[in-house]
């Protein structure tokens, strides 16, 4: 069964779905995170696991690799197609679906742990993903959240872009970015899960600012929407300072550039 997309979340899907399969090298960047949220959340074989915003699977296959039941849902098809490549290619036995996480197609209780790395933090509703979330997880059960701070340098990274973007619609949207501030991810879950947090510092790496520029601008949808809406001239000053952004981190051997983060464990009450 796959759910479907609410109306207000069609577009935003489309943005996340345009990165397509090219999507994996943006997980890449972020996978020593993702094996930090999978290592604390401690998946047991034969568990029952969602994998809520799994892209293109990366941190399905991590889970999966340690014997549990894994579910990847995610808002994009051309992702959950992807996804599913990746692990036939592997040989694992992952189910994928597309879905809202504002309004999951799955039952009360059905997971024993559900897992979201810098996916849920997206969500256009948040209080809404975070009911979802505390709906399909089992009592007893665990959740293991990745977010990225709101100081960190992928929100950075997005300042780089918000000159080149359309201004936001009146109201804003809630910024994503507030899921790493642990008030926030307590207001949101505290009341359906008792919650302990740890930093992380997840280090993305590339031979340089350009290299960035072009796994950004292939596989992440937001990147890739905002650069395919602007002229020749626009795009050519996105791209002069993302990569001057990302060249900022330099090193003897390319870039690294550090990116806080928390990780969000919780039991369901």
């Amino acid at each position: 069964m796959s759910g479907s997309i609410a109306p207000h979340n069609e577009k935003s899907a489309s943005v996340w779905d345009s990165g397509g399969a090219s999507y994996d090298a943006i997980s890449r960047g972020i996978a020593d995170s993702i094996e930090h949220c999978v290592l604390r959340l401690n998946p047991q074989p034969g568990e029952k696991i969602l994998d809520l915003a799994t892209g293109t699977g990366w941190t399905s296959r991590v889970v999966a690799g340690r014997g549990a039941m894994v579910t990847g849902v995610d808002i994009g098809p051309h992702l959950v197609e992807a996804a599913a490549e990746k692990a036939k290619g592997e040989g694992l036995d992952i189910a994928y679906e597309i879905g809202d996480a504002e309004a999951l197609p799955f039952d009360d209780g059905e997971f024993d742990a559900v897992i979201s790395t810098c996916g849920i933090m997206f969500a256009s509703r948040p209080e809404a993903a975070a009911s979802e979330l505390a709906r399909v997880c089992r009592k007893g059960g665990r959740i293991g959240l990745t977010t990225w701070l709101p100081d960190s340098n992928l929100f950075k990274m997005f300042l780089v872009m918000k000159p080149y973007m359309p201004p936001p619609p009146d109201p804003a949207p809630p910024s994503p970015f507030e899921w790493g501030k642990t008030e926030r991810i307590s207001e949101l879950l505290g009341s359906s899960f008792d919650l302990k947090f740890e930093k992380g510092v997840s280090y993305y790496r590339e031979p340089d600012g350009e290299a960035a520029w072009r796994t950004f601008s292939t596989g992440y949808g937001p990147t890739k929407t905002l650069a395919a809406n602007l002229d020749d001239s626009r795009r050519a000053d996105l791209r002069r300072d993302f990569t001057a952004f990302h060249d900022g981190f330099r090193t003897d051997l390319g870039i690294c550039v550090p990116r806080e983060y928390w990780v969000t464990v919780g039991v369901r009450r």
